[in-house]
């Protein structure tokens, strides 16, 4: 039997393997072996007194009380309710305040602080708050933070009644505000109407279109795979002397690679190479390397960051972390841990997606103990979780089924306020298809739509194959028709190829 070993420590060693035995710094290490033709693995944690976690074995049986998904209790939603005993966030803000400061701060305070947290709903709340103020003035900073805020999060209708309100009070648009609204159009994949406002800002005199628009508007495309339209937007960048940057370009590079179309993302990158404007930069590395670990390509990923490196190109903290998450989903463990060990050699610091990525490794695996010590140790060392850590904690707990866990790291999650997505909703739909409760799945579904959180082909996915297994065809039947709905939606949504060209900007 193998093994190979990394350390959670501040040790360092050097890249290759094979790997020094492993160090304890402060009277605490934690070891990862592999073992089993299967590519399972354990983790070891010498620490004084460690208590072993046990496992409960899975049964077929109701995990949790009727509506006890803490999506419906009140540590995670009553940030959202205004009844009567409980506190508002801006509330909450006044009563942290030990001198009696006036409104006239709370409110920015209160709207800046939902805007950080990805909050968009309390933030539309409390904007519409702020402008009732005798103080308010419009301001355009404040509508490009929301604007952003709502493209992120997938409310592209809101946008646009949010720029419409803009305008109505006075405020002129400027290329800016324009180019927000198109990205919150263009991350829903509506390209028809992103490139509807492309043509009106070519329209407008005083809003004239920039690299940054252009890009925004190759990267839908880039997502979509139409990559004939990203010629075109090329054609209309060169027509109006825009010349694409180094972002533009690292666009078209992850767009490529993704679509398996190498030979031309090493064109693209050639071209980099020789031109003044749009030089390759880490971010042209990472994209490369993402791409290639993503798909599972470890020796074609290696052999790019070889590349890169001799290009004068030198790695940052998101490089070595791409890398270990390459590595992890491939169970390499031994080159996992001397990435790390070498992070710490050239002083770059864990950070919270290295973490994500440990955490992620036991995740798949189903090991809780060593998951939760990973997870401790994050929050040891001031790394703040996030929405992927809580998903992978969850579907961890799911995996090894600790089902009364899963109930505790949402509990957590909420009071943590960490931001309620797609993807968390899927975690959680996720331990519910494992528990077989299929009740309180379909109470998590309609909450992630209450929430308005869109479902997509991974929700969708998860419910059906949970009804299958309970033979329960009318739900089945029923998702399969609202999937279909949702895909012929975002069909119509968008313009037929030649209509999609009318709109570009002659």
């Amino acid at each position: 039997m193998t093994s190979a070993s990394f350390t959670l420590s501040s040790s360092s060693s050097l890249i290759p393997s094979p790997l020094p035995s492993p160090t304890s710094i402060g009277g605490r290490r934690l070891i990862i072996t592999s073992a089993g033709a299967g590519g399972l693995f354990r983790l070891r944690c010498a620490v004084a007194a460690t208590t072993c976690s046990s496992r409960i074995a899975f049964q077929k049986k109701k995990h949790w009380k009727e509506g006890e998904y803490p999506g419906f209790s009140e540590v995670s939603v009553s940030h959202l309710n205004n009844k009567k005993g409980r506190r508002t966030p801006i509330k909450k803000k006044i009563d942290r305040k030990n001198t009696a400061n006036p409104w006239v701060n709370t409110v920015p305070e209160a709207l800046s602080d939902c805007i950080d947290k990805k909050q968009w709903q309390q933030a539309l709340q409390v904007f519409e708050m702020l402008k009732k103020q005798p103080f308010y003035q419009p301001k355009e900073g404040t509508y490009m933070r929301l604007l952003v805020l709502l493209g992120r999060c997938g409310q592209p209708g809101h946008a646009q009644q949010l720029f419409d309100s803009m305008v109505e009070e006075g405020l002129e648009p400027t290329s800016e505000l324009y180019t927000a609204l198109i990205g919150a159009y263009s991350r829903s994949n509506l390209l028809d109407k992103a490139f509807a406002l492309l043509h009106a800002m070519i329209e407008l005199p005083h809003c004239p279109p920039d690299v940054y628009t252009y890009s925004i508007l190759i990267k839908a495309c880039v997502d979509a795979s139409r990559f004939d339209l990203v010629e075109s937007l090329y054609e209309q960048m060169a027509d109006r002397t825009i010349v694409p940057n180094t972002v533009t370009q690292n666009i078209v590079l992850s767009g490529y690679g993704r679509a398996g179309k190498y030979a031309e993302m090493e064109k693209v990158l050639l071209g980099m190479l020789e031109s003044a404007d749009s030089k390759p930069d880490v971010w042209t590395m990472n994209t490369i390397l993402s791409i290639f670990g993503n798909k599972g390509l470890i020796e074609m990923m290696e052999r790019w960051y070889e590349k890169f490196r001799n290009f004068g190109i030198e790695p940052e903290t998101r490089t070595f972390n791409i890398l270990i998450g390459a590595y992890g989903k491939k169970k390499m463990y031994d080159k996992m841990s001397s990435v790390m060990e070498y992070m710490r050699k050239l002083s770059f610091p864990w950070t919270t997606s290295t973490f994500n990525n440990v955490i992620e490794t036991f995740s798949d695996a189903g090991d809780a103990k060593h998951m939760e010590y990973a997870f401790d140790q994050m929050r040891a060392e001031g790394m703040k979780a996030d929405t992927k850590t809580f998903c992978c904690l969850i579907r961890g707990y799911a995996n090894a089924g600790l089902f009364h866990k899963v109930i505790n790291t949402v509990q957590l999650a909420g009071k943590l306020e960490i931001p309620e997505n797609t993807s968390f909703f899927n975690s959680v739909i996720y331990a519910c298809a494992k528990a077989e409760d299929v009740m309180e799945m379909e109470r998590v579904f309609k909450r992630m739509k209450d929430k308005q959180c869109q479902p997509d082909l991974m929700t969708y996915s998860t419910m059906i194959d949970a009804y299958q297994k309970e033979c329960m065809t009318d739900k089945v039947y029923d998702l399969e028709q609202e999937k279909l709905m949702i895909v012929a939606i975002h069909s119509n949504d968008r313009f037929n190829d030649e209509e999609k060209l009318e709109l570009l900007p002659t």
